[in-house]
C-alpha cells in the first residue's frame, strides 16, 4: 500500500448527548432531532463523506439517529455502532443491510466493545470485566455478520465455519463459535455496498489489532501524538505480517483518526480557546471525571490518561499544536488539534504521512465548527496532499 496514494476521508461527529461552546458542563443544544439533522446537514455541505454517530449511556440510539439524518442528507454516510452481546449479529447484518438499502449505500458499521465498565454493567453485558474476551467476541461476531451479508466470512481465519459431512450450502455457511452459532445463509434483505457495508474497529490493545487486521476494513485510533502514532501503525504492520506468515491471508484495513480540531485565525485565539472549553468545568466535575478514568479496563482510555500526565506540567501541550486538556473532563478520543487553519492542516497532513487515511473530527459546538473547518482547512488540505500525492 502506497501512503502517499491512498485517498483520504473525512468524517464529522453527531453530539447526540447534547452540545455546546463548554465541555463537562450541562449542553447549552439538546440533541433534539431539528438540531442533529442541522449538524448531518452542515457536515454534508462543508465536505464531510460521513458522521460518526457514538454510543454510550447519556447518547440517543445510533441507529435511530442515523436513519433519521440519512433521511435528510443525500451523499452523507452514517458510521453508526453496534456493541456485540447486546445485538446479535444477525439481526445486526439485517439492520445494517436495511439501512444501506433505504439510504443508497451510505451505511457505515462501527463494532464498539466497551466503553467504560459501568456502562458495559448497566446495559447487562456479561463480558463487561472481560476486555481481552471481548475482542475475541468481536471476531466472531464480525465473522457472522459478514456470513449474513454476504454467505462469506469474508477471511479463512475463522476455526469454526466450514462445509459439513453432508456437503450442503448452508451447512458450508454455518458457524459454530464459543459465543455465536449461525446457520445461514440470510441474504435479507440486500445491501447495497458489496460486499457488505464497512465495518470499523477501535482500540489500542494487541488483541484489538489482532481483530482489526482479520476482520475490520479500518482501524480506529484515538487522537495521540505523531510519534504514538506511528508506534501502533507499525505494530499493526507486524500483526499484518504474522497473519500472512501463518495463514496466507493479506488483508489491509485503513487507518482512521479520531481527534478534536480547534481552528482560528491566529494560534493566540486558538489556545484561548481551548482554555475556554473547560472553564465552566467545576472542580467537582474535574474529580470525578479522573476517578471514573482511572477505573477504565480499555488500552485506548489508558492511554489518553497517560498522555495527560505526561503534558499535566506543560499546561497539556503535548507538541506543536496537539493538547489533551479535554482529557480532564471528557474521556473517549479527547486530543485537540489547535492552531490556525494552515498549522491544523500542517497536523492532518503529517499523520497522513504516518499511513492515517481516515480522519473523524469534532470541535464544540458541532454545527459552526463542522461549517469553520470544512471552510478553512479542507479546502487547504486537499489541496496541498495532492501536490505531495
Amino acid at each position: 500500500m502506497s501512503l502517499h496514494t491512498e485517498e483520504i476521508r473525512f468524517g464529522w461527529f453527531l453530539p447526540t448527548s447534547g452540545d455546546g461552546r463548554y465541555v463537562g458542563t450541562d449542553p447549552e443544544r439538546e440533541p433534539s432531532l431539528d438540531y442533529l439533522i442541522e449538524v448531518a446537514q452542515m457536515a454534508e455541505r462543508s465536505g464531510f463523506e460521513f458522521v460518526l454517530i457514538p454510543t454510550g449511556g447519556s447518547c440517543l440510539d445510533s441507529w435511530v439517529v442515523g436513519s433519521a439524518v440519512m433521511s435528510h442528507t443525500t451523499r452523507l454516510n452514517a458510521l453508526v455502532a453496534v456493541r456485540p452481546g447486546l445485538i446479535a449479529p444477525v439481526l445486526a447484518a439485517r439492520m445494517a443491510a436495511s439501512l444501506d438499502q433505504l439510504s443508497g449505500g451510505r451505511a457505515m458499521i462501527n463494532v464498539v466493545t466497551g466503553s467504560s465498565v459501568q456502562d458495559l454493567e448497566q446495559l447487562g453485558d456479561p463480558l463487561a470485566h472481560a476486555h481481552d474476551d471481548r475482542y475475541e467476541r468481536a471476531m466472531e461476531y464480525m465473522q457472522v455478520m459478514k456470513l449474513a451479508l454476504t454467505g462469506s466470512a469474508g477471511s479463512a481465519l475463522s476455526e469454526f465455519s466450514g462445509e459439513a459431512e453432508d456437503g450442503s450450502a448452508a451447512a458450508a455457511n454455518s458457524f459454530e463459535g464459543k459465543y455465536y452459532q449461525f446457520r445461514g445463509p440470510v441474504h435479507t434483505p440486500i445491501a447495497v455496498q458489496r460486499p457488505h457495508p464497512p465495518l470499523y474497529l477501535g482500540g489500542s490493545s494487541l488483541i484489538a489489532k489482532q481483530a482489526a487486521v482479520q476482520h475490520a476494513d479500518t482501524f480506529l485510533m484515538w487522537g495521540e501524538p505523531h510519534e504514538w502514532i506511528a508506534g501502533q501503525i507499525a505494530e499493526m504492520e507486524d500483526v499484518r505480517k504474522e497473519v500472512l506468515r501463518t495463514t496466507g491471508i493479506d488483508r489491509k484495513p485503513r487507518y482512521g483518526l479520531r481527534a478534536q480540531v480547534l481552528i482560528r485565525d491566529t494560534e493566540e485565539e486558538a489556545w484561548a480557546a481551548a482554555w475556554s472549553l473547560i472553564s465552566h468545568a467545576s472542580p467537582d466535575t474535574l474529580r470525578q471525571a479522573q476517578q471514573s478514568f482511572a477505573k477504565t479496563d480499555a488500552a485506548n482510555q489508558s492511554r489518553q490518561n497517560e498522555l495527560r500526565e505526561l503534558s499535566a506540567a506543560n499546561d497539556f501541550v503535548l507538541g506543536p499544536n496537539l493538547w489533551s486538556g479535554l482529557s480532564l473532563v471528557r474521556s473517549g478520543g479527547a486530543m485537540l488539534i489547535v492552531g490556525t487553519a494552515q498549522q491544523v492542516t500542517d497536523v492532518l497532513i503529517r499523520y497522513a504521512e504516518i499511513g492515517v487515511s481516515t480522519f473523524i473530527l469534532s470541535g464544540y459546538p458541532h454545527l459552526e465548527e463542522a461549517d469553520n473547518f470544512g471552510q478553512q482547512v479542507l479546502p487547504l488540505f486537499r489541496e496541498q496532499w495532492s501536490q505531495r500525492r
